[in-house]
């Protein structure tokens, strides 16, 4: 199965099972293009989150034929196939999260916009107590 990854600067990068996102893709009608090739391509690069219009814009990047459309059904066809999910801040913007590895939370500080994960959501109340001391937490409960 073909695979992509790359190791950039902003993450470690994540390992993307592309012939599986091809066959799904297909299995739902939708074509496989150069525009969603670059989709799997940047995140390939990323580790942690990522909005949506960052990722547009970074798709055209690769590609100056992207809309933001073919982004966003191919994320909904990817959050399907657990490739990436995605939540929303506290100021109501919508991230996506490559590969998450388990179900955790988040706390943003309304002050800076600095943003932390959290473990499972039984354990982040000590965790927003440790990581908050000083700062104007919202937690999403994602």
């Amino acid at each position: 199965m073909a695979e992509a990854r790359s190791d950039a600067a902003r993450g470690t990068g994540a390992t993307i099972p592309v012939d599986l996102v091809r066959e799904q893709l297909h299995a739902r009608g939708m074509r496989w293009t150069p525009q969603r090739r670059a989709l799997i391509e940047v995140l390939s690069g990323l580790g942690g989150h990522v909005t949506g219009a960052e990722l547009v814009e970074r798709c055209r990047e690769i590609d100056g034929a992207t809309i933001p459309s073919t982004v966003y059904r191919t994320l909904d066809v990817l959050e399907d196939l657990g490739i990436v999910s995605h939540s929303h801040r506290a100021d109501g913007r919508e991230e996506y999260h490559v590969l998450p590895d388990a179900e955790h939370g988040h706390l943003q500080c309304l002050t800076c916009g600095a943003s932390w994960e959290l473990p499972a959501r039984r354990r982040a109340r000590s965790s927003v107590a440790s990581s908050a001391a000083g700062r104007s937490p919202s937690i999403s409960p994602t």
